[in-house]
């Protein structure tokens, strides 16, 4: 005799599944409207909203907050101000961290490095940037991005996500979701973490940076790491022939499709697809990685640590390889702009690591013919404090976190090269004109992938949800 606490068991599950199935499987329909995995590359969720001027994007992320003042934002008056305080009317009420709120003075540290003009355009970028110089009229420099978080991770979360708390997915992942990819043996986007080459305060970088959030996990990032195998366990183990390990994954797969029939669960199609995809890899990544083949005068170009594997030179022209062979998203961190003090010698080894091989990644992709349809961009978090953390001489300071102003750069397509966008005061220190949320930036950068920001949408938990949330604007000012 069948219990009444066995029927409600049954009838709660029976519900369960239905209306698990129902619902599920209307959501894959609109997230999953593709061919069966390994049978062609992974099509978009959507068309593009309009004809796009780029085809993918390599985001080249300075973790830890590169000095705008010593970079990019030429401030020539402030050798006149040097260890004078910094007026309380310029810093306001600007909370400050834990770091330099206690100190009993602000005082003004004018960057040690010189300034000149390059290119036709006259823009005026750093002398620790020589590389970049030659590029002065390919990139345009935006000085007034501004961000509401203080502290690195919610910061670098806010930059790559949209959001400063964690969850939500990244840049990469709603490129992969809205665009899909346009290689069946690669992802669409691809992650790389380098070494610097010199001593470094680095902050962590944790992997939801790259992670798809709340969307189906196929759309993530893929770290590639330097060594034998550039993705983890990715070879075959001992003794697993290429036939053997076919045949494991088919019958893994029917399993696999057994339970997507039943519970009609997107994660089940997306491990299937993983599963593939990885198998796909395992022939393509070696050939990818595999550098021996470049001539001396491409590791000549990108600079002395490009032979290095895990340098950041290494990995711009791994960057290069990646955008050949058509990956979305390319994004490469490099750790150690946290220059709390020390900062002139700190830099000046983190320039020496990202200006010869950014420089040279610009060239190359230019004489490739795909700087056209390639967005580069080059930033960090957030930017530094004119004031000196800690003690302060002619020839050394240091800077605290400062997220009202900081500078990055981007080029390639559809970007206006030679234009200087934004103005700071005096000081670096308030945006005095056309001031840059991330939203901002993200809704343009978008837009030369050819999405409507405010169309690219996916729901969850009953709320549609986007890149930038309820903001962001486009900057047509930044576009040819």
């Amino acid at each position: 005799m069948i219990s009444i606490e066995s029927l409600l068991c049954a009838r709660r599950q029976f519900l369960s599944r239905l209306s698990g199935g129902v619902g599920m499987a209307a959501l894959a329909s609109l997230i999953n409207p593709r061919p069966a995995s390994g049978t062609a590359p992974e099509q978009p969720v959507l068309t593009s909203h309009f004809a796009p001027k780029a085809r993918r994007v390599i985001w080249l992320t300075q973790a830890g907050a590169p000095s705008q003042l010593e970079l990019f934002d030429y401030k020539p008056g402030l050798k006149e101000r040097f260890d004078q305080d910094v007026p309380a009317s310029v810093r306001g009420t600007q909370r400050l961290t834990g770091m330099t709120s206690g100190q009993a003075r602000f005082p003004v540290a004018p960057s040690v490095y010189t300034f000149r003009q390059h290119g036709r355009s006259g823009l005026w970028l750093s002398e620790l940037l020589p590389h970049l110089s030659r590029h002065a009229d390919d990139i345009c420099v935006v000085r007034s991005l501004h961000t509401d978080a203080i502290n690195h991770d919610p910061a670098m979360t806010l930059l790559q996500t949209g959001h400063a708390i964690a969850g939500r997915p990244s840049f990469g992942a709603w490129m992969s979701y809205g665009l899909g990819s346009e290689n069946a043996n690669l992802p669409a986007f691809v992650v790389m973490i380098s070494r610097p080459s010199g001593p470094t305060n680095a902050q962590p970088l944790h992997e939801r940076m790259w992670g798809s959030g709340f969307l189906p996990s196929r759309y993530q990032g893929v770290r590639f790491s330097p060594g034998k195998d550039p993705v983890l366990f990715l070879s075959d183990p001992a003794g697993m022939t290429r036939d053997r390990r076919r045949a494991m994954l088919n019958d893994l797969s029917a399993l696999n499709r057994m339970k997507a029939r039943d519970w009609q669960d997107p994660e089940t199609e997306a491990r299937i697809d993983q599963y593939e995809m990885a198998f796909r890899m395992q022939s393509a990544v070696p050939e990818l990685a595999d550098l021996s083949r470049e001539p001396a005068s491409i590791f000549e170009s990108y600079g002395p640590e490009s032979r290095k594997p895990g340098s950041f030179a290494a990995n711009c022209i791994l960057a290069r390889r990646l955008a050949e062979r058509g990956v979305r998203f390319i994004q490469l961190y490099h750790r150690g702009w946290d220059q709390h003090d020390n900062l002139p010698s700190g830099i000046k080894s983190q320039c020496y690591d990202t200006d010869q091989p950014s420089a040279a990644l610009l060239s190359d992709l230019k004489s490739r013919g795909l700087l056209d349809d390639t967005l580069i961009v080059w930033g960090g978090e957030f930017g530094r404090t004119v004031f000196s953390q800690g003690r302060l001489t002619k020839e050394n300071y240091g800077r605290d976190h400062h997220p009202r102003c900081f500078s990055v750069w981007l080029a390639g397509a559809g970007i206006r090269g030679g234009l200087t966008y934004g103005q700071t005061d005096d000081y670096s220190y308030n945006i005095v004109e056309n001031p840059v949320e991330i939203h901002d930036l993200n809704a343009t950068m978008l837009h030369l992938l050819g999405l409507e920001h405010k169309r690219l949408t996916y729901r969850h938990q009953g709320r549609d949800y986007r890149l930038t949330d309820v903001h962001g604007n486009l900057i047509r000012d930044l576009l040819t």
